[in-house]
């Protein structure tokens, strides 16, 4: 459960406290109760895993860390292509970064652990409520547009990419953006008529007006994911049933729309939103999709248990599980 009640923090007054998440203070400033460090990437070669950071846009702001398993920069070489995937962190919108601890410990145990010859572009999108929603969308549309546009001059997206398996992947809200950025790829055209082969969305953050499945009917208004909406996109169309958070609201675009062939839902039996992801799953499979549909679910987990523990059994599961969604 979340509050909305006044109280005094640190001798500023707090119109807005989420517990563990985000006390918003009445002069406009915000402090976030969660963020793990940054740290920079790793070129050295040391590491099975290779990372660095690479510039998008300077306005408005956009960049991203790159993964790559080392192997195919020595040998730098151009006969062996792999996947791209272009992922966007969770956070609620309002925190983490691809440049934390968190995001960069996931990616080198993906790649290493999985056996995942894939190439990361892990986007850095501006964050709410300074930059509120819509502008994170629009972000992550043009970081998709950068990778497979040619002009880019990214060695090793020109030297290691496979435009033709370009796959789509978030945690959480990035899991929502995933969905929306699927959705706009099946009505608007990518450059070089590059179509995105696949998408997961792990522990997706959707929501709506009205309770479903398991959450609880009393205090519903009053719960994180539905405050977390009004802090991030105040001004949204329908509010908590905008289509962008709540795909299945009666005003939303078919999901038979979404742009790609292939998607899977990962869902954690225990988390808060897990009813969310298994609803989307069940509504794309019905919509009238062309594409093939697949649900997962790791037993015993919370939210975003892959990311925080990627070295635990189950997360090792589920990163082989994707690793064997996105190669095969």
């Amino acid at each position: 459960m979340a509050s909305t009640t006044i109280t005094e923090a640190e001798g500023k007054e707090v119109t807005l406290h989420i517990p563990n998440l985000v006390n918003v203070f009445k002069d406009g400033s915000i402090e976030r109760l969660q963020n793990s460090p940054l740290v920079p990437p790793s070129l050295d070669g040391s590491s099975p895993v290779s990372s660095k950071d690479v510039v998008i846009s300077n306005s408005p702001s956009i960049s991203a860390r790159l993964y790559l398993p080392t192997k195919f920069i020595q040998h730098n070489t151009h006969a062996h292509r792999v996947p791209i995937l272009v992922y966007f962190h969770g956070g609620g919108f309002f925190f983490e970064s691809a440049f934390n601890e968190l995001h960069h410990n996931y990616f080198n145990s993906f790649l290493s652990k999985a056996e995942a010859d894939i190439l990361v572009v892990s986007v850095e999108y501006r964050l709410a409520p300074e930059i509120p929603l819509p502008a994170a969308y629009h972000d992550c549309w043009q970081a998709l547009q950068w990778v497979v546009d040619n002009s880019n001059d990214d060695p090793w997206i020109l030297k290691h990419g496979e435009l033709q398996r370009v796959f789509l992947g978030g945690d959480s809200a990035g899991a929502n953006i995933v969905h929306n950025i699927a959705m706009r790829a099946g009505v608007e055209a990518l450059p070089n008529g590059v179509k995105v082969f696949g998408a997961f969305l792990s522990q997706p953050y959707f929501f709506s007006s009205k309770p479903i499945g398991s959450e609880a009917v009393e205090g519903h208004q009053e719960t994180p994911p539905y405050l977390v909406w009004g802090l991030v996109y105040p001004n949204a169309p329908g509010g908590v049933d905008n289509p962008m958070i709540n795909p299945l609201a009666a005003d939303a675009p078919s999901l038979a729309n979404l742009g790609c062939s292939k998607i899977i839902v990962l869902v954690a039996e225990k988390d808060f939103v897990r009813d969310r992801g298994v609803s989307y799953y069940e509504a794309v499979k019905n919509s009238g999709w062309h594409g093939h549909v697949e649900l997962y679910e790791a037993q015993d987990e919370d939210h975003t248990f892959n990311i925080h523990s990627p070295q635990s059994p189950n997360a090792l599961k589920l990163m082989k599980r994707l690793a064997h969604f996105i190669l095969h």
